[in-house]
C-alpha cells in the first residue's frame, strides 16, 4: 500500500516539472509571388527548418487592387515553422522588409502549434541541431 502511494507521488510529481523548451509557431507569410524565393530564404536565416510555399492569386476586385497600388494579383502564400524564440525577430525583420522592399509588400502572422509527434521531429522544427544529432548516433 505504501509503495503504490510513493508511486502515484513519484508520477503526480514528474507530470508537473515544467519544460522549458522553445515553442513552435506556425508563420504565415503573404507576398507577390516574385518575391516568394527572397522571403524564403530572408525567414530562414531565423532557424526555419521547413517551409512550404503555396501559390494563389488574390481576391480583391481589379478596380480596387490598382487604387491600391497592386497591379499584380499573383501571390505566394509561404508556411514556415518557427522557434518562439526567434519569432519577434523575425517579425520585425518581416516588417521592415515589408516597408523598404519595392514590390516587397506583404502580410504575416502566427499561428500556435499545440503538440509535435515525437522528439527528432520537435527538435529538428526548433532548430536544435545538437539534440537531432545525438539522436542519429
Amino acid at each position: 500500500m505504501e509503495i503504490d502511494k510513493k508511486i502515484r507521488n513519484r508520477i503526480v510529481r514528474g507530470s508537473r516539472a515544467k519544460v522549458s523548451m522553445n515553442r513552435l509557431k506556425t508563420l504565415i507569410t503573404v507576398v507577390s509571388r516574385a518575391k516568394a524565393d527572397f522571403y524564403m530564404d530572408h525567414i530562414q536565416s531565423f532557424g526555419v527548418n521547413m517551409q512550404m510555399v503555396l501559390f494563389g492569386q488574390g481576391t480583391a476586385p481589379r478596380e480596387i487592387a490598382t487604387a491600391m497600388g497592386l497591379a499584380d494579383s499573383d501571390r505566394a502564400v509561404i508556411i514556415s515553422i518557427i522557434g518562439e524564440n526567434q519569432l519577434a525577430a523575425a517579425l520585425d525583420s518581416l516588417a521592415e522588409k515589408f516597408n523598404t522592399i519595392v514590390g516587397g509588400k506583404g502580410i504575416a502572422y502566427t499561428i500556435p502549434m499545440a503538440s509535435v509527434i515525437g522528439k527528432s521531429i520537435f527538435n529538428f522544427l526548433s532548430d536544435n541541431r545538437d539534440a537531432v544529432r545525438r539522436n542519429e548516433k
